[in-house]
């Protein structure tokens, strides 16, 4: 007798019979993802259901990055510094470790996340680790590892544990076969990097972790998004934060994208709400699992006039770079997100001008605007 089988009738001795109205022991184990944890293959899972007064338990994996610092930050001011424990497995930045709760976690130890799960009364997990676009295309197995491999055990975990699960997924999700402008939630996802790649199978197997399982997974897919205080790190859409600190810097800027090369994009700000509102919507209000959300969309060309009013001896030039303008063509131009707004009630509060004077404010500038308004 297979091994799984006879472990299947022995706890089905131990914990009683069809007559006392414990389960029936009779179909064999099977494995969810790479996990070592083992369920019925017909359990149900149901989320945990939240009182008004009953405030959430946090746990953000591969928190070191821009989202997962300022998330815990929001986190922190709703729920209080000890709910939210930030977590990753590179060593925190002094400030960042003395604003505790921070912790250890890495998500390819299936036994580590479910003890810090179960040690800590976790109920919300947002899941911010994965290898970036480029990166992952320079090593395409770790970032399948990492991606794929890793969310299929925080998939697990959060289904173990009646959690609330949060998964971004993001522009790159979408491929040159998808419409473009807009974008809707719905539609052809053909992308051609394994990043986006690993976001389409986050997206597909939170839905059907949701409806087999009843996991209450809930995704966005985020726009480019800029922040007063990130330093650009390379990516396609970067190009929206290297423009200010070049603009402040020497008062001019080379871009390596086409001036006409229109993204969504968003404030860091805004990003973070909708996160926030997202997991705090009652789950009726869903009619999906993964939503787009959209602030605006903007070309170099309009951000770079929009910067002029602020610095008018700004000069920018163009040096197209042909792998990231291949990249951005194959994006979406714009987002339809009015299934966010419908549903739970979706509204951004920064629009380009508002965007371009917050960042150049906080970097100290002496703002000049050629006109009032």
């Amino acid at each position: 007798m297979p091994v799984a089988r006879l472990l299947w009738q022995v706890a089905g001795q131990m914990l009683g019979s069809p007559a006392c109205g414990c389960w029936i022991a009779t179909p064999p184990l099977r494995f969810l993802g790479t996990s070592p944890r083992q369920i019925r293959a017909d359990a149900n899972f149901h989320s945990a259901l939240f009182s008004e007064t009953d405030q959430p338990r946090v746990l953000i994996t591969g928190g070191l990055g821009q989202l997962g610092v300022g998330l815990a930050n929001l986190l922190r001011k709703r729920f209080g510094k000890d709910k939210v424990i930030l977590s990753d497995i590179r060593k925190p930045p002094d400030h960042i470790f003395h604003s505790r709760p921070f912790i250890y976690s890495d998500i390819l130890d299936y036994k580590n996340l479910r003890e810090i799960v179960v040690n800590n009364r976790i109920t919300w997990l947002f899941h911010y680790s994965a290898l970036l676009s480029a990166v992952g295309e320079a090593n395409v197995s770790l970032a399948r590892t990492v991606n794929i491999t890793g969310l299929h055990n925080i998939l697990d975990v959060a289904a173990e544990h009646n959690l609330r699960l949060f998964v971004p997924s993001t522009i790159g999700a979408f491929g040159p076969t998808s419409p473009r402008n807009p974008t809707p939630d719905l539609c052809v996802q053909r992308p051609r990097m394994i990043y986006g790649v690993s976001k389409v199978h986050a997206e597909l197997m939170g839905e059907y972790y949701h409806y087999r399982y009843g996991l209450d997974f809930r995704c966005l897919r985020y726009p480019g998004f800029i922040s007063a205080d990130s330093q650009p790190g390379g990516g396609t859409t970067d190009y929206a934060v290297q423009i200010f600190h070049d603009a402040l810097k020497n008062g001019k800027f080379e871009c390596n994208l086409k001036p006409s090369t229109r993204l969504p994009m968003m404030y860091i700000d805004d990003c973070l709400r909708a996160t926030l509102e997202v997991m705090e919507a009652p789950a009726e209000s869903l009619s999906m699992r993964t939503y787009n959300i959209n602030a605006m969309s903007f070309t170099p060309e309009d951000l770079a006039q929009e910067v002029l009013k602020h610095v008018p001896e700004f000069q920018i030039t163009n040096n197209v770079d042909s792998v990231r303008q291949a990249i951005a063509d194959s994006w979406p131009m714009n987002f339809d997100d009015s299934n966010a707004r419908k549903d739970w009630g979706w509204k951004h509060d920064f629009d380009l001008p508002e965007l371009v004077t917050m960042v150049l404010n906080f970097h100290g500038s002496d703002t000049r605007v050629a006109q009032a308004n």
